[in-house]
């Protein structure tokens, strides 16, 4: 029961919703970079919500079957293709053995995730499958996924269960765009931001610089200043914690950001949009709208409402294929 990487891509990792409760030893929490995504096909799967799966950037690998399996693939459209015949994301997918897994275009967004009901046999690392890339630890041997490398997997499908009729609706599956609008709070020293400086952040568009990665995006546009240089002692960030660099730009933190930093926090990105966040890449522009902090805890509650409803709805459909 397992998978084999044909092709390794330019960067495929095991990931999960990440290593959390170790920063205080200066551990960050890593994970998938669009949590979202991870958690709505896997719950599609009938797995657990923080079930480890592949985070896959393009050009993406290519995949060989084992096994039968059952897979699920969600964020980024990449024309995943089985057999060279086209499948949809976010609805679950019988493989069978033998058969090949590729991507033949990046059509919308920078970061797709491949789940496999059951899970991959990964072992944890302070509770967690998530690869450390700086660390060289976790993950499938701490790192990227190469050619020849095979991933197990747990569960075995000796046939072709009843076919699938459900998927993921429209309305809990981000909006993914190229020119967002990134909903955000202030930041401790927003207030320390001139005048103009906080009218900039404000209306003007920023773009995602070609030297972002996992652990940030670099931002360039219009220099943003502060009223008074000052001096911060290293406190805690997160991700989605927009920092003002020395030369007046922006980078925002991503899943592999470091535990603490030193340079002034600006805002923080809304749980809410995060997933819209980790699916730019480079070039892609942001404009930042300033909102309130119960606006964003309605926005994930809301969130959170409609996923509950859909966690009923497809525990009751896999129990109906279970019986039959």
């Amino acid at each position: 029961m397992s998978l084999i990487f044909q092709k390794s891509g330019i960067l495929a990792t095991i990931q999960d919703l990440g290593r959390n409760g170790f920063r205080r030893f200066g551990i960050n929490s890593n994970g998938a970079m669009d949590k979202t995504a991870v958690r709505l096909i896997n719950i599609l799967l009938g797995n657990a919500e923080n079930e480890a799966v592949l985070e896959i950037h393009f050009p993406a690998p290519v995949l060989e079957f084992r096994e039968n399996a059952i897979i699920a693939i969600g964020g980024a459209d990449f024309g995943a293709k089985i057999d060279e015949k086209p499948i949809e994301n976010w609805r679950p997918i019988f493989a069978r053995k033998r058969q090949i897994l590729s991507f033949s275009k990046k059509n919308s967004g920078n970061r797709a995730y491949l789940s496999i009901k059951g899970g991959f046999q990964i072992e944890d690392w302070l509770n967690s499958k998530s690869t450390n890339l700086a660390a060289k630890i976790g993950g499938f041997e701490g790192g990227k996924l190469k050619p020849g490398d095979r991933i197990l997997f747990r569960e075995k499908f000796e046939k072709r269960p009843v076919k699938f009729d459900y998927f993921i609706s429209n309305s809990l599956i981000p909006e993914y765009k190229i020119t967002p609008t990134i909903r955000m709070i202030v930041g401790a020293e927003f207030q320390n931001l001139t005048g103009s400086s906080e009218e900039i952040f404000q209306t003007e568009e920023f773009s995602i610089s070609a030297d972002s990665n996992r652990m940030g995006f670099r931002l360039s546009g219009k220099p943003l200043y502060l009223l008074d240089k000052i001096e911060l002692v290293s406190s805690a960030v997160d991700f989605g914690t927009i920092q003002l660099l020395p030369g007046g730009q922006l980078i925002i933190l991503m899943a592999d950001h470091q535990t603490t930093g030193g340079y002034p926090r600006i805002g923080h990105i809304i749980s809410a949009d995060l997933p819209v966040l980790a699916q730019l890449g480079a070039n892609d522009k942001i404009r930042f709208e300033l909102i309130s902090v119960k606006k964003a805890e309605k926005s994930l509650l809301n969130f959170e409402k409609e996923l509950n409803f859909f966690k009923i709805g497809c525990k009751f459909r896999q129990n109906q294929y279970s019986r039959r």
